[in-house]
């Protein structure tokens, strides 16, 4: 139970016997004939049980409405007690603590990435993201989902990842990236439009499950939209027409976990004493063992097997392949 649920039944308990006091003052006033002072404080010990009379005995209605205030009264203190007993004993208090600090970290994220949906896709991404130790949220509102979500130890939201709100639980204004895999493709353009609104700078990649979904999440904002049936459609029938071809790349991890990784490298402005400016200074300056297949400029231009007389400018990508060791010792190089 979250803690605004266990307020929640608390105020209710609280606005209980408040009304109770209300109408013990007004009966005993109307009954009685008491003053306002003295029906307060013969409500107080009829409600507290205490058993005090005013020294004069009540009529037969005093009598009867007291029975029927104690009664319910009575009632109104065991509801509070099951409520403090059920948090306190039944763990959920300890529940809330830990939400607590998963919320705490989350708010102390930078840079991370939000995934909305923990299905097939969702797991997929999350595995991908561990692989590279990318920090990430998980917004999910499936309760068995939810479960998996604790018992794998994940930063999580529940909530609605459509809401505005939710997506403020999940830090995104400090976030880099979203990844959107909800099944219904309304529900990922609506929440392409509001991650987009909340942080321009945002990278957004969105599942669509029709190519009639494609256009309108790229106009919403979604910098990558990818189908899962036609990619894997696509992967089936390269197995066929080129099995050779895939079957080397698919032994080629873009996880980081494999002995041969295929890896993009953001490069830095490199200092001033250095000579490194090309792909060639740089491996003549370090022997580091990796191959570049590829180059981004940082006019988000691709070059296949680039040159080496290629400009090593700021902000820059090279696509590598090679070992673990090596294509860590080249990002060091090129983040000097």
């Amino acid at each position: 139970m979250k803690l605004r649920s266990f307020f929640s039944r608390i105020y209710l308990a609280i606005s209980f016997l408040l009304l109770i006091f209300f109408i013990g003052i007004l009966g005993f006033h109307w009954i009685e004939g008491y003053s306002f002072v003295d029906a307060f404080y013969m409500t107080v010990v009829t409600v507290s049980t205490v058993g005090l009379s005013m020294g004069e005995p009540l009529s037969q209605d005093g009598r009867l409405f007291t029975s029927f205030l104690i009664i319910f009264s009575i009632s109104i203190y065991a509801y509070a007690i099951s409520v403090l007993t059920s948090y306190f004993i039944d763990g959920e208090l300890k529940m809330f603590l830990k939400d607590y600090k998963v919320e705490k970290k989350i708010n102390k994220l930078a840079g991370h990435t939000i995934i909305c949906g923990y299905g097939r896709n969702g797991k997929e991404a999350v595995r991908k993201l561990q692989a590279y130790n990318r920090l990430f949220v998980v917004v999910e509102t499936n309760p068995a989902r939810i479960a998996r979500i604790k018992e794998d130890n994940l930063l999580f939201v529940e909530d609605d990842a459509t809401l505005d709100k939710t997506l403020e639980k999940a830090n995104i204004q400090n976030a880099a990236s979203i990844i959107t895999t909800l099944p219904k493709d309304a529900d990922n353009v609506f929440i392409v439009l509001s991650a987009r609104e909340q942080n321009p700078d945002l990278t957004i990649i969105s599942r669509a499950s029709e190519a009639k979904s494609y256009t309108k999440l790229k106009k919403a904002g979604a910098d990558n939209v990818i189908m899962p049936d036609k990619v894997g459609g696509s992967h089936m029938a390269s197995l066929v027409v080129t099995p050779d071809v895939v079957e080397f790349l698919d032994n080629i991890s873009v996880e980081g976990t494999g002995d041969v990784n295929l890896e993009e490298l953001t490069v830095s402005d490199f200092p001033e004493h250095t000579a490194v400016k090309t792909l060639r200074d740089l491996e003549a300056r370090y022997k580091t063992g990796c191959t570049v297949i590829g180059f981004k400029s940082n006019t988000g231009d691709y070059v296949v097997n680039p040159g080496p007389d290629t400009l090593l400018e700021a902000n820059s990508k090279l696509f590598v392949l090679g070992k673990q060791a090596q294509i860590r010792s080249l990002n060091e190089l090129l983040n000097l």
